[in-house]
């Protein structure tokens, strides 16, 4: 049996393409495409916000200078888009979030009382990767993030980390993905890898031990795989096909701090060091997608569906029908297509199957006449005739319950 391959059925399913003349690496979302990438980040941020987040916006372009003080145009220097401008001055695109939100928080001086500040972007950075490397979405030039900063006193770390521990939690138990816990570390053996001293890394990673050890976690410490400003809890989940993928993160830093003097006035009205917690649910969207589409071998939950549901009727005379019941369900909020074309029901029905819509509803003089549909799910096959109204509160019940 073949593997289900993400860019295959992202053609299939007309999700998303690429075009020669926009380059390699730069994926274009169609209309059904960008309706799953928004539910998937519409989802995320209502988890955030119910745990204090706020939205922030960036540039997708900074001077050199910001990168230079943040450490990554050392570290990323040979995969940044460069930009000179007229007048000389060198800029790059951004290849992480990160310096851009510290530049936020830092617009002001801040009280104790206001910390934690807690800024989220779902943003794009870019990195030039080598031709040979890219791959469909897992491997992209241009990467959209869910990308979350929190910046807090040292005394709130644990907080924070388990807040977005419990938003992973809920947003993964939602996809159905089981996880596990790796905690990355730095390699002791190649410091220059990485920023800050020994004392600083000793600091975050007990910190991190002890929040997986809260969490009651097992968890496996890996060396030399931790950011270079700081350790992480990485979270990998294993598909349907047994692969292991790295999904979300969340990482701790005491180094951007000191780089850019990051600093909040303490009760006793003196300067006091901050940290800052990174964050992101998904990771990259593109890559993220990329692993749902072969996990579900296109077929996505309900309420992830491009299309929820499509009206099949038999012939030409009941499109009048068939578009009333879709303008109902559109109504409703359910994304709904008619398949009015002048086409057998065989041949509607094995496109809207091919096309993995959750739910067809064939309409015939029969149904018209009782105001029904017959029904059929996507695993279940043939429900059999259903009234609209209970038709609509059976599809917003299980979309609103984000059953899979």
């Amino acid at each position: 049996m073949e593997k289900p391959d993400h860019k295959k059925l992202g053609q299939e399913l007309d999700l998303f393409c690429f075009s020669d003349l926009v380059g390699s690496g730069l994926p274009l979302w169609t209309p059904k495409g960008t309706i799953v990438r928004n539910l998937l980040d519409d989802f995320v941020w209502a988890l955030r916000k119910k745990h204090g987040y706020q939205q922030v916006d960036i540039p997708h372009l900074a001077k050199k200078d910001l990168y230079e003080k943040s450490g990554h145009w050392e570290k990323f220097k040979d995969e940044l888009f460069q930009i000179k401008t007229r007048e000389g001055h060198l800029l790059a695109l951004k290849p992480m979030n990160c310096p851009h939100h510290v530049q936020i928080f830092d617009r002001r001086p801040m009280s104790w009382r206001e910390l934690p500040q807690r800024y989220a972007s779902t943003t794009k950075m870019y990195r030039d990767e080598q031709t040979g490397e890219l791959n469909g979405l897992v491997r992209v030039r241009a990467i959209t993030i869910d990308d979350a900063h929190v910046f807090c006193r040292r005394g709130e770390i644990k907080e924070e980390f388990s807040k977005v521990w419990d938003i992973i939690d809920e947003f993964y138990k939602t996809i159905g993905f089981d996880l596990n816990v790796r905690l990355s570390f730095h390699d002791p053996k190649n410091k220059e890898k990485y920023l800050g001293t020994a004392e600083m890394w000793q600091f975050a990673e007990n910190q991190l031990r002890e929040i997986a050890k809260e969490k009651g976690m097992a968890s496996e410490e890996i060396l030399g795989e931790a950011a270079f400003y700081g350790p992480k809890i990485d979270f990998t989940a294993n598909d349907s096909l047994g692969r292991e993928w790295q999904v979300a993160t969340i990482q701790l830093d005491i180094n951007m701090p000191e780089r850019f003097d990051l600093t909040c006035v303490n009760e006793k009205g003196e300067k006091e060091r901050i940290v800052m917690v990174h964050s992101a649910i998904m990771g990259s969207i593109e890559r993220y997608l990329a692993i749902l589409l072969e996990h579900f071998n296109g077929a996505l939950p309900l309420w992830l569906a491009p299309v929820q549901a499509a009206v099949l009727p038999i012939s030409d005379k009941l499109n009048d029908y068939a578009h009333k019941i879709a303008d109902e369900l559109v109504a409703e909020g359910i994304r709904t297509e008619t398949y009015g074309r002048s086409d057998t029901i065989g041949k509607k029905i094995r496109e809207a199957e091919t096309q993995k819509i959750p739910y067809l509803m064939v309409v015939g003089e029969k149904e018209e006449k009782n105001e029904t549909v017959a029904l059929r799910q996507r695993s279940k096959g043939d429900l059999g005739e259903v009234k609209i109204p209970e038709l609509i509160a059976r599809l917003k019940k299980e979309i609103e319950s984000k059953s899979l």
